[in-house]
């Protein structure tokens, strides 16, 4: 999922990145709501969180324009918690409201909360050219099919499912061969190198963790 923080204040914008990109987020950062309409030009985002205080052109005015062409899940982010502000808000139809000073995790969680009630059955997972659709089963790269095995869909998908953790090769073994297969560690091995091999350059997106096993990881500066 690709956000855009807008906000003048840049130590907020890196602790609200942070947070993000530990989610696994794309970021993308804007310091008023002139950058916000330019980058929406350009770029398809599917989150934006917006402080209503910016230079050049506020955080109202900016939505306001943005809804004329767009609808982006959005959430206010401000200082300014009357509640003329918030009802102004809502009236425009922006998603949430949270007042500053927040909480990064309480930011988060309210993220996730809107994207689930307008994507209630998301099944994709997309990061550049690379696309994986869970229920359909299938991997595109720059639009284009990537070949992989059942076994090997199954471990890319449950690698990005849990996505920055470390999942062992006897955890792999179990929740994707099942308790009774009696193969070894060699058989997980194998997969990841096929399935790294189908991935083509974005192979190393899937992370050897030495002694252990795998873990699916986007570049920190991707994310």
């Amino acid at each position: 999922m690709k956000v855009l923080i807008a906000d003048d204040e840049e130590r907020i914008r890196e602790v609200i990145k942070e947070y993000c990109c530990n989610e696994g987020y794309q970021v993308l950062e804007a310091r008023n709501g002139l950058e916000v309409l330019d980058i929406l030009a350009t770029e398809n985002i599917d989150f934006l969180i917006l402080d209503i205080m910016m230079p050049q052109l506020d955080g109202f005015s900016t939505y306001k324009e943005l809804k004329k062409k767009q609808n982006i899940p959005t959430l206010i982010l401000s200082a300014r918690g009357e509640e003329c502000d918030k009802l102004l808000g809502f009236n425009l139809g922006v998603d949430d409201y949270l007042t500053k000073p927040f909480s990064p995790k309480e930011l988060i969680a309210r993220i996730k909360a809107i994207t689930k009630r307008k994507h209630p059955h998301s099944n994709i997972f997309s990061f550049q050219d690379l696309v994986v659709d869970f229920q359909g089963y299938t991997v595109t790269i720059k639009e284009k099919k990537v070949k992989v095995t059942l076994k090997e869909f199954e471990i890319l998908t449950y690698l990005i499912k849990n996505q920055n953790i470390a999942i062992s090769r006897e955890q792999l073994l179990s929740q994707i061969w099942g308790y009774d297969f009696f193969g070894d560690d060699r058989t997980v091995d194998t997969h990841i190198k096929m399935l790294r091999n189908n991935l083509g350059s974005y192979r190393d997106l899937i992370i050897t963790v030495r002694g252990m096993g795998y873990k699916f990881e986007l570049p920190k500066e991707e994310k």
